[in-house]
């Protein structure tokens, strides 16, 4: 039942590119994902930093995948997108961004809440008075906390990583 519920989770993702919706011949068995793949030796030093996993694509999709299995993947998406908030230059869409990312997972009953405390919460909230790149640090902080005391150790203990190492 694990396999397969593993599998359907893999399925279930939207596909990056149309190369990706491609079912590949059985002829050349999977070489390209075979290039993306890490080494097990790369792949333990995932448990020394949730860093280390969220700096390495395969590690990521492969963190993004397990967390997903589990519905529980806001914090990840969270993340990501404050990241991806960090690289706009223009004021206009950096407000933009941030009314997003705000309505999305930090507003009481967002559709992706994320586990903050109120005090992050409101520090989060007076920063986007006037939203600056520094606007979801404090967040991002605390969503990468819980990640790292919660999410990563059951991620290090699941298939998806065993099957790697």
């Amino acid at each position: 039942a694990k396999e397969i519920k593993i599998k359907l989770g893999i399925l279930l993702q939207k596909p990056d590119t149309a190369t990706d919706l491609v079912i590949p011949y059985n002829e050349k068995p999977e070489k390209p994902a075979k290039t993306q793949k890490p080494s097990p030796e790369e792949a333990l030093q995932w448990r020394d930093s949730l860093d280390k996993l969220l700096q390495n694509n395969y590690g990521l999709t492969s963190f993004k995948s397990f967390l997903k299995s589990e519905f529980s993947e806001e914090n990840l998406e969270f993340w990501i997108a404050c990241e991806d908030y960090k690289k706009i230059k223009s004021p206009a869409k950096m407000a933009e961004k941030a009314k997003k990312i705000y309505e999305e997972f930090i507003q009481t009953e967002a559709p992706k809440e994320v586990n903050i405390d109120h005090f992050t919460k409101d520090i989060t909230m007076k920063n986007l008075v006037e939203p600056s790149l520094s606007s979801f640090d404090v967040a991002q902080k605390r969503v990468h906390a819980l990640m790292e005391k919660d999410s990563l150790p059951r991620f290090l203990r699941s298939e998806f990583y065993q099957e790697l190492i």
